[in-house]
C-alpha cells in the first residue's frame, strides 16, 4: 500500500486540514507513516502568516529532498502553497505538487499527475468546499478539532489569511452536529470548534450562539472549546449561550494585536481599546473564573513607544494567562506593506523582549497562585518527555503527573503541586470523576 508522510506547521486549522488529507488519501489506499524515508508521498502543510514560517518550510524542503526516490512525490500544501502558487515550483525545483486549502479533495488525482511527470498546481478557491464527504483521520480519540468555518471576510491590514483561505463560509449546523455526534459515539469527550473568526459563524439560518448550544448538548460531550474568535462578534446571544452551556470551558483566546487605539485603527481592527476591554468584562461575567489568552503584534508600522506602552498597560490591566507575541512581519499583498513609518527591527525586537518578560511574569504569578488548588483534568496522553501523563484543566492549564496508561481519556481530580511558570506538576486524587472511564 502507498505510504503518506505529512508534516504540519502553523495553527490548529492546519492540524485539522492534515487530518482531512489523511482521510482523503486513506480512501485511496494510502497508509500513514511517521518515517519520511518510507514514504511514497511527502507533504508539508504550511503557514503563511509570518515570513519566518515560510523560511522554515523552504529550509525543511531541502532536508526532505534526501528522502525522495525517482517515484516519490514531494508536495507543498496549505497557506504558503496558496500564496505562492506556481512561483513555488520555480523557487524550489524539488517540489512536484502545490495545493491550496481548497484543493485537498483532488489529492489522489494530483499525486498521480505528479507521478506521471507533471508538476501539478491547484490553488483555486472553492466557495462550496467543506469536505463533508471526507471522514478525517485523527491522531487520537481523546480530543478533536472540528472545522466549522473556512476563510475570512475581515481585512486587517497586516493579515494574509483572506488571500490564503479565501472568503468566509460556514458549514451547516446539522453537519457540524452530526460530526460531533460521531466523535462522541467513538469516545471523544472534548471538541474544539475551529474558524478564522469562529464566532462570526453563520450558515444562513443559525449563528454561533445556536451552534454552541447545539454542539454543547451532544450526548457524551463533556468539554466544548472554540478558536479563534473575533472580539466584537461576542454578541449578547453568544455570551448568553456561553454562560448557559455547561460544556463550554472557561478559557477564551481573544486576540487583541495592540493595546493602542491608534494602532488598532491602522490595523483595521473593528474595535478600539475601550471596546476590547468591554468584551473582556462581558466574558468574565458570562464565564466566571475564565482564563484569557491573546495574540499581540509589536513593531507595526508607525507604532511609537507611547503606543507600545499602551499595549503594556492593557496586558497588565487584563491580566492574561498567556499570550502569543510577535514582531510585525510584512506580507506581500497586504495593505500594511504600503504604510510608512516602519519600525526599525532592533526597536521592534527590544519591545518584543520587554513584552515577553511581562507576559511570562504575569503568567507565573497567576500560576503560582493556583498551586495547592484542585482541578478537573482530562488526561490527554503521555507527556512528550519523561514517563509522566499530561492533563489539561477546563481553563487550559497543562499539568504533568504520574499515572497508568489506563487513565488516558478519563477525567481526574488533580491537586496542583508546583509550576514551572507555564506548566504544572500535580498529584492525582484517588477518585475518578463520575461518568467517564
Amino acid at each position: 500500500m502507498p505510504r503518506i508522510y505529512i508534516e504540519t506547521y502553523g495553527c490548529q486549522m492546519n492540524v485539522s486540514d492534515s487530518e482531512l488529507m489523511l482521510g482523503v488519501l486513506g480512501r485511496d489506499g494510502y497508509v500513514r507513516t511517521d518515517d519520511p524515508a518510507l514514504a511514497d508521498v511527502l507533504l508539508v502543510n504550511t503557514c503563511a502568516v509570518r515570513d519566518h514560517a515560510e523560511q522554515k518550510v523552504l529550509s525543511r524542503l531541502g532536508e526532505l529532498k534526501v528522502y525522495t526516490r525517482r517515484d516519490t512525490v514531494l508536495g507543498v500544501v496549505g497557506c504558503m502553497a496558496q500564496r505562492l502558487g506556481p512561483r513555488l515550483l520555480e523557487r524550489v525545483p524539488q517540489v512536484d505538487l502545490v495545493i491550496g486549502p481548497d484543493g485537498y479533495g483532488g489529492l489522489p488525482e494530483l499525486i498521480a499527475r505528479a507521478r506521471a511527470g507533471e508538476r501539478a498546481v491547484q490553488v483555486e478557491f472553492k466557495s462550496w468546499e467543506h469536505y463533508e464527504d471526507v471522514p478525517p483521520l485523527r491522531d487520537r480519540a481523546v480530543s478533536a478539532f472540528v472545522t466549522v468555518q473556512r476563510g475570512c471576510d475581515y481585512r486587517c491590514t497586516f493579515c494574509i489569511v483572506p488571500m490564503t483561505r479565501g472568503p468566509e463560509r460556514s458549514r451547516k449546523l446539522a453537519d457540524v452536529v452530526r460530526e460531533v455526534e460521531g466523535l462522541a459515539a467513538g469516545g471523544t469527550t472534548e471538541v474544539t470548534l475551529l474558524g478564522q473568526t469562529v464566532n462570526s459563524y453563520t450558515d444562513g439560518e443559525h449563528d454561533f450562539a445556536d451552534l454552541v448550544r447545539a454542539v454543547g448538548a451532544v450526548a457524551g460531550l463533556r468539554r466544548l472549546r472554540f478558536t479563534s474568535p473575533y472580539p466584537t462578534d461576542f454578541t449578547d446571544r453568544v455570551l448568553a449561550a456561553l454562560a448557559e452551556t455547561p460544556t463550554v470551558c472557561e478559557h477564551v483566546h481573544l486576540p487583541v494585536q495592540s493595546g493602542s487605539s491608534r494602532v488598532l485603527k491602522r490595523m483595521l481592527r473593528r474595535y478600539d481599546r475601550a471596546r476590547y476591554l468591554e468584551v473582556v468584562a462581558a466574558l468574565r461575567r458570562a464565564l466566571p473564573g475564565i482564563a484569557l489568552t491573546t495574540d499581540i503584534i509589536v513593531g507595526f508600522p508607525g507604532e511609537t513607544e507611547q503606543d507600545f506602552q499602551e499595549t503594556v498597560s492593557l496586558v497588565e490591566q487584563v491580566g492574561y494567562d498567556d499570550a502569543f507575541t510577535f514582531k510585525y512581519s510584512p506580507r506581500e499583498g497586504t495593505p500594511a506593506t504600503r504604510l510608512k513609518d516602519a519600525v526599525p527591527d532592533d526597536v521592534a525586537g527590544e519591545r518584543l523582549e520587554r513584552l515577553i518578560a511581562l507576559v511570562r511574569g504575569l503568567a507565573r504569578r497567576k500560576n503560582v497562585g493556583l498551586v495547592g488548588t484542585t482541578h478537573e483534568v482530562l488526561v490527554e496522553g503521555r507527556a512528550k518527555r519523561g514517563a509522566l501523563l499530561q492533563g489539561r484543566t477546563r481553563t487550559n492549564k497543562v499539568a504533568l503527573f504520574a499515572g497508568p496508561d489506563e487513565w488516558i481519556g478519563s477525567y481526574r481530580d488533580l491537586r496542583l503541586t508546583g509550576t514551572t511558570g507555564s506548566t504544572f506538576t500535580g498529584w492525582p486524587l484517588q477518585r475518578e470523576l463520575a461518568g467517564v472511564g
